[in-house]
């Protein structure tokens, strides 16, 4: 008779030791701790990347992300690309966006685990594992927008996967990895450009290994570095003439730069070692010699690498390879290139979204060492790794409630960090949405006082002051508007507008003609323009504008409407007719032809009536019998 042979607790063990328990562990880890997650909507910048964004509906839109300028903020196509694929399975539930990016990040961890084994450093899973579930990462996996990060570390980690697959192998098929890293490269650029840091990462492991880097080493790494130049002048192009990386914050020098950028690496480290007070907008920090600070911190990081590097043969090169790995990493945002969002902070939980690998693989590696060598401490030790896990799991689920919408992670922030200009100008324009001016108001006040300079907030306020019929206020807040960004079309439209409500006709005429030179064709400005001039009796003026209007808008009503009224006020009747007869066709194809006809039927009476006066009979009861048949 056989019989069932029963389970150790020793086989169990072992059965979920093996390495896809492990992968499936380290996803069903992150799944748990970023549940919260999947029931968070959109927040900051989600509207310009998805909600809001012409590009992933737009026939042509594929071209667009690819081959134009048209992208709302820097050029990352790729991601582009796979929120154009999302919209098409699930348009705007952001259920499935904010799914897409925790199976990502838990993707992400295997690989990171698996890429830490191939590489035989110790607590490889551990380091994984905390990766996968430390709440600095939060950001980059609630926000949608974030699928930058999350979708450049796939391929930057799949990249590194296949260079070390091309690195150990010794016959023909490593040159297939070696082309397939460089593939996964250049997705990983066209994601996010700071993978950039790649081809350094490569030089560092080939040095960490003991490799010695002779000219046929650099030779290999060179066309990775051609990428990660070309991508990188594109992004400072792109910063400079799309973003308006200008003004007195991004012009401050070489030296100033490297110093905040060493505070931004303590800051980073401090954060992974001890999570506490995580917010989506930082408090930014004065400039040096404002913030003696700086100095110090770069004293002490280059101290700390200068010590790491001499002493490598006794604690090991891993310590100064995991350093180098961090501070080379987030080398792109640490502040030698200025970024647009530094005029907020000079940091942010998602930019060392792959750099910590380098500190916590470092801790890993250093306490499953030291563990290794005290075999009676093994359950202790294994007690306490499970115990942070669950804490860090813990700190992310919570740090996930955060994100429920905008007001939850502007109210967040300003409850950390009460000086927050973005958090004050971006709840104040979730109040103007829903309606509360006042509360809208107050909160513009704020950004104001907090810099006087902040254009955006001015605007905003002026809006709602108009909104609730204070005028001149409105009109002083977009003249300084215009004082401190007289290159902004939009603004001195907007200005004009408040002008024009106030009976400054003449001044009203000179803003919108200025909106018109800085960006011409847009066809809004011509039409205020014209309106004013034709409202000051300067038909001449306005025909040219509205000319450009009809010309813009060929398929709209009313834009041959104007037209035809300004031919007639200049007693050009025959080209008045024939605007009208352009009116009717464009009328009959309208949704709603009854409606739009009505009021071309207005205008065609006048322009016949007036032709009539002139003497031109003939022409009046032409036009007079198409006006009966199209009645």
């Amino acid at each position: 008779m056989n019989r069932t042979p029963s389970l150790s607790w020793e086989s169990l063990l072992r059965r979920w030791d093996s390495p896809a328990a492990r992968g499936a562990l380290l996803v069903l880890a992150v799944l748990i701790a970023y549940l919260p997650a999947v029931h968070c909507g959109y927040i900051w910048d989600d509207d310009m990347y998805v909600t809001d964004n012409p590009l992933l509906y737009a026939r042509d839109g594929l071209h667009r992300i690819w081959f134009t300028f048209d992208s709302p903020s820097q050029y990352f196509p790729l991601v582009y690309s796979t929120l154009r694929v999302e919209y098409g399975l699930w348009r705007l539930a952001p259920l499935g966006y904010h799914c897409v990016n925790i199976l990502l990040h838990s993707v992400n961890a295997v690989l990171l685990w698996r890429l830490l084994e191939r590489l035989k450093i110790r607590g490889a899973w551990f380091a994984a594992a905390v990766f996968a579930l430390h709440p600095v990462q939060v950001e980059s996996v609630a926000w949608i927008t974030e699928l930058k990060n999350v979708q450049m570390g796939f391929f930057f980690l799949l990249a590194l996967h296949a260079w070390v697959e091309f690195d150990g192998e010794e016959d023909r098929r490593r040159w297939g990895w070696y082309g397939l890293s460089l593939v996964f490269y250049a997705l990983a650029l066209f994601s996010k450009t700071t993978a950039c840091t790649l081809p350094a990462a490569l030089i560092i492991i080939l040095w960490w290994r003991g490799t010695r880097i002779g000219w046929r080493r650099i030779a290999e790494v060179i066309p990775y570095g051609l990428l990660g130049i070309g991508m990188g002048l594109l992004t400072v192009w792109w910063e400079r003439y799309h973003q308006g990386t200008h003004g007195k914050l991004f012009s401050i020098g070489l030296v100033d730069r490297i110093l905040i950028s060493a505070r931004n690496v303590w800051f980073y480290a401090g954060k992974l070692f001890w999570p506490a007070k995580l917010t989506f907008s930082y408090p930014r920090w004065g400039l040096p010699p404002a913030e003696p600070g700086t100095a110090l911190a770069f004293i002490a990081l280059c101290g700390g690498a200068w010590a790491a590097f001499y002493w490598r043969r006794k604690v090991g090169r891993g310590v100064f390879a995991a350093l180098a790995f961090f501070v080379i990493t987030l080398g792109p945002i640490l502040g030698v290139l200025m970024l647009y969002t530094f005029r907020y902070s000079f940091v942010a939980d998602h930019y060392q979204y792959l750099a910590c690998i380098g500190p916590i693989a470092l801790v890993s590696a250093g306490g499953a060492t030291w563990g290794g060598r005290k075999p009676e401490l093994r359950t202790a030790i294994r007690g306490a790794g499970a115990l942070i896990l669950l804490v860090l799991a813990g700190l992310t689920w919570m740090q996930c409630r955060i994100y429920q919408n905008d007001e939850s992670i502007w109210r967040d922030t300003l409850a950390k960090n009460p000086d927050s200009l973005m958090a004050h100008y971006n709840l104040g324009n979730g109040l103007m949405r829903d309606g509360d001016l006042p509360g809208s108001l107050a909160q513009f006040d704020r950004a104001e006082q907090l810099d006087p300079d902040f254009f955006e907030a001015r605007c905003n306020r002026a809006d709602i002051l108009a909104h609730l019929g204070r005028l001149p206020e409105a009109a002083a807040e977009y003249e300084r508007a215009v004082q401190i960004q007289p290159g902004s079309s939009v603004i001195q439209n907007s200005y004009g507008l408040i002008l024009r409500r106030m009976g400054r006709l003449g001044d009203a005429a000179g803003h919108f003609r200025q909106a018109v030179e800085l960006q011409p064709g847009s066809g809004v400005a011509e039409k205020d323009l014209a309106d004013t001039l034709a409202a000051l009796g300067d038909y001449a003026g306005a025909l040219p504008e509205y000319q450009v209007v009809a010309r813009l808008y060929p398929n709209q009503t009313q834009a041959h409407i104007l037209l035809a009224k300004t031919y007639g006020a200049l007693k050009r009747y025959p080209e008045a007719i024939a605007e009208c007869e352009q009116a009717i066709r464009v009328a009959r194809r309208a949704q709603n032809p009854t409606a739009a006809l009505a009021g071309v039927m207005a205008t065609s009476q006048l322009v016949i009536d007036a032709t009539r006066k002139s003497g031109d009979e003939k022409s009046a009861d032409e036009f007079q019998k198409e006006m009966e048949q199209v009645r």
